[in-house]
């Protein structure tokens, strides 16, 4: 490569850094004068790459906005940082379009020098990654484009949406916020249709387009993570379970998280359990635990008595009453295999 091509690519370089960059420290950093970077800016603005020039005291040259992506230039762990952020991507199902991961990172693979490609190849080799690849279906890049957009500006957007059961149609959304859960891309917001909060899959929505003229207000506080995450635990599954546990908030937490179970601090207790009454102030007393309503809407209850057992607490089943007979028949069942001889 010539000097003044390769000084051509380090201008580049240094002004996708970032910020102003003074025409007396961009010939510092080329080794030439002020005219020479005055040509090379022209060169760039040539192969339409958007410089821009600013005036002032403190002025010289920047990036700007422009109608295509101009090459860019990458470091070392720049390059790896990139790459590997694209594979983990799309083994966590957070990289939209389909194939756009896979074609990003095989053209910045192509023109990598060999030694950070040998690199990245250690990385790789030596790197083991949980989950299957591919194992949800990615979210069409428009319409994360057009949904984002929504948020920000607070636009209501027309959906086509096809349900869990298979079923099509067309939805109006107040999107409040986007959310990537377990390889799984969320939007929550409000349908004002029926006046009440949704969470959409987005690999669910077909189309999205903004309704022009229209705006909307998000509630103070609201979260749409935990707006989602609290959506799963309340979800219209086959069984309402309802159970108090003795135990903190905190330790149940640790088993049963925010989009699994509610949980709340409650004074309610057993009357017939007495062993963990407080037995004065001296050595050897057993404070009591607060109990804890947990609230969870579950398809299956047959995870749950090994769950129980696991918490090695004080419980009560308020509902259903099929569970009480699974946690009996798995009692038994521990129990038998505990007795089995050697």
């Amino acid at each position: 490569m010539s000097r003044p091509v390769g000084r051509v690519l380090t201008l580049l370089e240094l002004l996708q850094s970032g910020g102003t960059r003074t025409v007396a420290e961009l010939a510092e950093r080329l080794g030439v004068d002020g005219r020479t970077v005055r040509r090379y800016v022209d060169q760039l603005i040539d192969l339409d790459v958007p410089v821009e020039s600013v005036r002032g005291r403190y002025g010289g040259y920047r990036l700007a906005p422009g109608t295509a992506l101009p090459p860019l230039m990458f470091g070392d762990d720049e390059a790896l940082a990139v790459l590997l952020g694209l594979i983990a991507g799309r083994r966590a199902g957070l990289t939209p379009g389909g194939t756009a991961g896979e074609t990003a990172a095989a053209k910045i693979r192509r023109v990598l020098p060999a030694r950070i490609a040998r690199r990245l190849d250690a990385v790789l080799d030596s790197l083991a990654l949980t989950g299957e690849p591919g194992a949800f279906p990615a979210p069409d890049s428009e319409v994360l484009l057009t949904l984002a957009d929504a948020v920000r500006h607070r636009r209501p957007v027309a959906l086509r949406y096809t349900d869990r059961k298979g079923a099509r149609g067309d939805r109006t959304l107040h999107p409040y916020g986007i959310v990537a859960h377990a390889g799984r891309w969320y939007v929550t917001g409000e349908d004002p249709d029926i006046d009440q909060d949704r969470t959409l899959r987005l690999d669910r929505i077909t189309s999205a387009r903004p309704l022009v003229g229209g705006s909307f207000e998000v509630p103070d506080g609201f979260d749409p993570a935990d707006r989602v995450l609290t959506g799963f635990a309340t979800a219209a599954y086959r069984y309402e379970v309802t159970l108090r546990i003795r135990d903190t908030v905190e330790q149940v937490r640790a088993r049963l998280p925010v989009s699994v179970a509610i949980l709340e601090e409650c004074a309610g207790e057993d009357e017939n359990d007495d062993e963990n009454d407080d037995e004065g102030e001296g050595e050897g007393t057993v404070r009591r635990e607060p109990w804890v309503r947990v609230e969870l809407r579950v398809e299956r209850l047959d995870w749950l008595p090994p769950l129980l057992a696991s918490l090695d607490r004080p419980f009560v089943i308020e509902r259903p009453d099929e569970l009480r007979g699974l946690v009996a028949e798995f009692a038994d069942r521990l129990a038998s295999f505990a007795r089995r001889p050697v």
